[in-house]
């Protein structure tokens, strides 16, 4: 009795949303479940197609008629805002750790407010605020990196004390609570009425919208979408967009051409009660309690409280509709610790009448992001998905990106952390997403120390050293679905300390790492970097010089033998790629990427590279392990393997050349090692992998040779102030901003894309400035450590964030990077940064509340290194690419 209530209540509300909806409509709303006579044929063809009527496909309909789009046809399986929208707890939080993530929320929090006005249909929408709890230490510090980030967007946001709290809450049990986090303007909406609104506005617009009307796959003609096959016939179209919910895997798979759309649904619950006898005020703030894995608003008088418990159960979509989905069972033995958490935090809740648990579907990501952007496979097939429980928090803005992304061909901000590129076709098996939305749903509760690592989908993609790293004591991360080492554990460590070390502050391997630093200076190391994308280009003629001239803003028209360092440019000069291209042969190049950039280099290049035969584009990442020799030993250790001279007058700085290392020959060795240091990358055919491996460290006993890992890696390329794309560089940074212009040929005698923006920069300045700061008064074994994404203060104004960070083990200093920004004190416009502001400025970089000074810099510390200056000048220009 209580489920029929809550969906006869439903319908009552949906109706009332919007007298005049049946007439905008194109298809008719029935009243019953069963499907009707549809009044209004499907038009023939549309310029979009869009499969989901939640939040998300509403949002992006909304946003694309506001952009000017107008030939847009909505489909529906069942009913507008039926699915995981309609179930939705209708919190609108912008307490986020993401950057992106965090701008969504608060877009979408600005256009909720708005949405009632401009369409009439009311969303329910009340500015409650929301009070974040925290029981433990490090719990507040997260809290208060959060908190750093909203402050300096202009959120308002504060860390309050438990007191606070209660009086903020007066139903809160306080007595083991640290401190809390209070966002005053977030807010609560009904959901399945926002998404009404946005269709209504959308329809307005001119969008056509029909209800029970299925899709059952998408055509593809020559990597091109061209139309969608419904059940009452087919729509020719240019664009799709997937905002299927639980079901974009299933439709995405549905097609001859496969796009591969990484989500899992899980069954999430919560609780709905009667009104308390003095029901609740309607602008009592939402509460979570992360540490209880609960959070809890408002409802009716009464509460709404769910959570995310350590044990989901993932639910299987397959074969199932809409309707069938609805109708999930309660499972109250499930639902007992949470129930448990919120009486604990709660406790004159105890007598209140339960009304119903709700048991809904929620869809949920390998890493905890939404998926949103262009399939590598089909042009025009567009995807928006994944929203892991914060749907209504993102639908707004993630609406709003995407709409950006198809009308203008890019978004208006770095959506990199989103893309559906971010993964392969790795992550699309059914296993090992049911194996980590099970890791990943409890993850949304569960404190996340930087550099913590998923536990399941490991060892799925693996060096040929693997096994022999891993007996060596190597610790892995996880990159790509690539296992990497951050360290190894020298023998006698406390191993299981190690393991389970989370802090903000000074971490358990930090003397690991220092010997592996000290040895890459004075001696040698190996790294295994086989992560790496690796693609060959290679033409019959001319046809692949040609191109990569035109795709790549250096110059690649170099001796064969030679290394280039340059960036895959979009049109206005930001990085799509940052690589290493070394010329084999007259019609042959080797290039080298970083590791996540498998799926979005290759896309991008087979979209731009011209439709040749006698052009051809290969990724031979699994062909290659790759060795890097780091330190002043490496030219002994190789000189000896190959009985060759390695010395800088045979064997230059950013060449190339083809070798015999042992008894293994076809070995690529450049000189280069991403990170200032001396020393050679080795890209060796798999099979003699563990040979080369092994006769480099016998070799290299007499000169001290060690393993190491990507964490000393980090160490070195930053204090050698070494941009990393994805991190430090991305789609909206151009070479101009971060010192690069050495690696920009911009009279190379033919056009590349970028370099009309890089001609305008040059002309008139930039906007910000990639900037190297060196903490000055922080105590590296007491304080907190900088990770990246902390404010940066100049003259006591924010300026920017940092972007990567560690500590230096040669200037016994945190070094953090990041960009600096000049905002008009009056206006907030954004001036020309010179090099004059950067220098006479003093500077402050926020670290969970507390500001430490920094010293900035645009160039690297000379005097330190000026003993290598010249064996390294020319390397200096690389970029490390993890």
């Amino acid at each position: 009795a209580a489920g029929m209530f809550l969906r006869l209540l439903s319908d009552i509300q949906w109706r009332a949303a919007n007298p005049k909806w049946r007439r905008m409509t194109s298809s008719q709303r029935s009243t019953s479940t069963t499907a009707e006579p549809h009044p209004v044929s499907l038009p023939a063809q549309a310029q979009v197609v869009i499969c989901g009527g939640g939040i998300t496909g509403t949002s992006v309909a909304y946003h694309l008629s506001k952009m000017g789009w107008k030939d847009i046809v909505l489909l529906e399986q069942g009913r507008l805002a039926a699915g995981t929208t309609r179930f939705c707890a209708g919190i609108v939080s912008t307490a986020r750790p993401v950057s992106i993530e965090l701008k969504m929320a608060h877009y979408s929090n600005k256009l909720y407010q708005q949405l009632e006005q401009e369409t009439g249909v009311p969303t329910g929408y009340t500015r409650t605020g929301s009070l974040s709890l925290a029981q433990t230490q490090d719990r507040l510090i997260s809290l208060k990196r959060v908190a750093s980030s909203l402050n300096v967007m202009g959120i308002p946001c504060e860390i309050i004390t438990p007191k606070q709290a209660l009086q903020l809450h007066p139903l809160i049990n306080i007595h083991d609570l640290v401190g809390a986090m209070y966002v005053p303007e977030d807010a609560l909406v009904t959901s399945a009425n926002v998404s009404l609104a946005l269709a209504t506005a959308a329809s307005r617009n001119g969008v056509q919208i029909h209800e029970r009307t299925s899709v059952s796959h998408v055509t593809v003609h020559k990597g091109r979408v061209t139309g969608v096959e419904t059940d009452r016939g087919r729509i020719q179209c240019q664009y799709f967009v997937n905002c299927a919910g639980q079901w974009a895997y299933e439709l995405g798979h549905s097609g001859e051409e496969p796009v591969h759309i990484p989500l899992h649904a899980c069954e999430h619950f919560y609780l709905l009660t009667h009104p308390l006898a003095e029901p609740l005020s309607s602008s009592l703030p939402t509460v979570v309690d992360p540490d209880g894995r609960i959070y809890v608003r408002n409802w009716q008088g009464g509460i709404l409280s769910g959570g995310f418990e350590k044990n989901p159960k993932p639910l299987f979509t397959e074969g199932r509709n809409q309707l069938e989905i609805q109708n999930l069972q309660e499972d109250w033995d499930h639902f007992g610790p949470l129930l448990s958490s919120l009486l604990r935090r709660m406790p004159g809740l105890e007598a209140l009448q339960i009304l119903q648990l709700v048991n809904c579907p929620e869809s949920f990501t390998p890493d905890m992001r939404c998926i949103m952007g262009e399939s590598p496979t089909a042009r025009g097939y567009f995807v928006l998905a994944g929203m892991n429980s914060a749907g209504i928090s993102y639908g707004g803005g993630a609406g709003k990106y995407l709409a950006e992304w198809m009308v203008n061909g890019y978004p208006s901000d770095n959506v990199w952390p989103l893309d559906l590129k971010r993964f392969g076709t790795l992550q699309s098996s059914r296993t090992f997403l049911r194996h980590r939305v099970m890791e990943v749903m409890p993850l949304m509760c569960d404190l996340k120390v930087p550099r913590w690592d998923f536990q399941t989908g490991r060892q799925l993609r693996t060096s040929p050293l693997y096994d022999r790293l891993d007996a060596q004591g190597a610790r892995w991360m996880e990159k790509h679905g690539f296992e990497r080492v951050k360290y190894f554990v020298p023998p006698g460590k406390d191993l299981l300390d190690l393991d389970h070390s989370k802090t903000f502050y000074k971490p358990d391997w930090f003397d690991i790492v220092g010997a592996e630093v000290k040895c890459c200076k004075e001696a040698v190391c190996v790294i295994d970097m086989s992560s790496f994308t690796k693609f060959e280009i290679s033409s019959t003629g001319d046809q692949a010089l040609e191109s990569l001239q035109y795709l790549f803003s250096n110059d690649l028209d170099v001796p064969v033998g030679h290394v280039v360092h340059t960036g895959m440019l979009n049109e206005k000069g930001g990085y799509e790629n940052d690589c290493s291209i070394a010329r084999l042969s007259k019609r042959s190049f080797f290039m080298i990427s970083p590791t996540d950039q498998q799926v979005h280099c290759w896309a991008w290049l087979k979209n731009r590279l011209p439709d040749d035969s006698n052009l051809t584009l290969e990724d031979v990442t699994w062909k290659y392990t790759a060795l890097n020799l780091i330190g002043p030993r490496a030219v002994d250790v190789l000189s000896e393997l190959s009985y060759a001279p390695m010395t800088a007058e045979h064997f230059p700085s950013l060449f190339c050349k083809e070798m015999s290392v042992g008894y293994a020959n076809g070995i690529r060795v450049m000189s280069i090692t991403h990170t200032g240091e001396p020393g050679f990358v080795l890209y060796i055919p798999i099979e003699y992998a563990l040979h080369v491996y092994n006769e480099v460290m016998n070799m290299g006993q007499k000169y001290g040779i060690r393993n190491a890992g990507y964490y000393a890696l980090r160490s070195l390329r930053i204090e050698k102030f070494f941009a990393f794309w994805g991190q430090d560089l991305d789609a909206f940074t151009t070479p101009m901003e971060c010192g690069r212009e050495f690696q920009v040929k911009l009279e190379k005698g033919m056009e590349f894309v970028g370099q009309e923006a890089l001609l305008e920069q040059k002309q008139n300045g930039v906007y910000k400035r990639f900037t190297m700061f060196i903490l000055e008064d922080h105590d590296t074994d007491m304080d907190l450590w900088p990770w990246w994404g902390e404010p940066i203060f100049r003259n006591g104004r924010y300026v920017g964030k940092t972007t990567s960070s560690a500590y230096s083990y040669t200037l016994e200093r945190h070094v953090c990077l990041g960009f600096v920004h000049n905002f008009d004190e009056k206006t907030g416009e954004e001036l020309v940064v010179t090099t004059d502001f950067i220098n006479q400025g003093e500077y402050e970089i926020d670290i969970a509340g507390q500001r430490f000074q920094a010293k900035a810099k645009l160039y690297p510390f000379s005097s330190l290194f000026a003993q290598r200056r010249r064996k390294d000048e020319v390397e200096l220009s690389g970029y490390q690419r993890e």
